[in-house]
């Protein structure tokens, strides 16, 4: 039988192509959305045909799971709802904008006997599949040191209030990075410094660019560029890549290689059309999976932490001027 969803808010960027995705799993039945903005809900349930729930009661009422889109400030309030009325989460990323909101997300879950994921779909990218492969089977001997980066556009909005987003691009772009590669060397960061600015817009509120540098307990190091630094008309929205450096070789990651090149006339004249493997969609699948079988979901609350807590830690750094200790062992 299929899994009854609902989605709570429109707000995410990401929203569309989760509806696009649970429309297409014979696993799911979209049953509506629920949007504390109702013109931006509607217009969103009128593109998808479902329904629009005026309140967030009725949507839980109909549905054995949610995925969670608001901003990210909403994040716990829609989430310990859910758990609440025994409704599976899955929450975009980030988990949370502070560790105290996170852990309450956690525990409200747990108590509640539901699952609770978080949206890391580049876990379910074949590069990654096939680099975890081969860093699990040994091959490379340890991880030394790894760069990674993920560089996208300014998505504007409520991304650039700090209110709602609970910062700019170090918030934004480090947990997607953080998490896969706390995956691939099965090991915690201890240690975050970063950099941060207002380079490519000015008047933002918000950092658009940053460099995170983390250290590991077991001695691996590595650096991230989270910037928002690809101009309005670059071909795709930005990129996500990882260099790893192991004692027995090295390892490159491209996730979003899979693209053909496309031009056309007007201002966009050139862009990356996408192909092959959908992240978003394997992501779903197997959430779906998870609560049909009842079985624990690969992508827990507390990775969803473990990633904030880089994030927070590098706000603290820049702040100071230093490496800030996390305490997470």
């Amino acid at each position: 039988m299929p899994v009854k969803i609902g989605l709570i808010s429109a707000a995410h960027l990401h929203a569309e192509a989760y509806a696009s995705a649970l429309q297409s799993l014979p696993a799911a039945e979209l049953v509506g959305i629920y949007d504390d903005n109702a013109d931006r809900g509607r217009a969103f349930a009128e593109r998808y045909d479902v329904g629009f729930f005026p309140d967030r009661e009725g949507l839980l009422e109909r549905a054995d799971a949610v995925v969670v889109t608001t901003e990210n400030v909403g994040h716990r309030e829609a989430t310990v709802a859910a758990a609440q009325a025994g409704v599976h989460v899955l929450c975009e990323k980030p988990i949370a904008i502070t560790r105290a909101e996170a852990e309450e997300m956690i525990t409200a879950c747990k108590q509640a006997q539901v699952q609770l994921m978080i949206s890391f779909p580049c876990r379910y990218s074949p590069a990654f599949l096939e680099a975890r492969r081969v860093v699990e089977s040994g091959e490379l001997g340890k991880i030394l040191a790894m760069t990674g980066t993920n560089r996208g556009r300014n998505p504007g909005g409520w991304f650039t209030d700090p209110a709602l987003a609970g910062g700019g691009t170090v918030m934004d772009h480090t947990v997607h990075v953080a998490d896969a590669m706390r995956v691939l060397t099965g090991d915690e960061v201890v240690g975050v410094f970063c950099e941060k600015s207002t380079i490519f817009n000015p008047d933002l509120a918000v950092e658009d660019c940053g460099l995170v540098s983390m250290r590991f307990f077991q001695g691996a190091f590595a650096t991230l560029d989270c910037s928002w630094s690809r101009p309005p008309h670059y071909p795709t929205w930005g990129d996500v890549t990882l260099n790893v450096i192991a004692e027995g070789g090295n390892l490159f990651l491209d996730l979003f290689s899979e693209h053909v090149d496309a031009y056309n006339n007007g201002e966009a004249s050139y862009a990356w059309l996408d192909y092959g493997h959908d992240m978003n969609r394997a992501l779903l699948s197997d959430f779906l999976a998870c609560v049909q079988e009842d079985r624990p979901v690969p992508i827990t609350g507390e990775d969803g932490l473990r990633a904030l807590e880089v994030a927070l830690a590098a706000y603290k750094a820049a702040e100071q001027g230093r490496e800030v200790g996390i305490d997470n062992r």
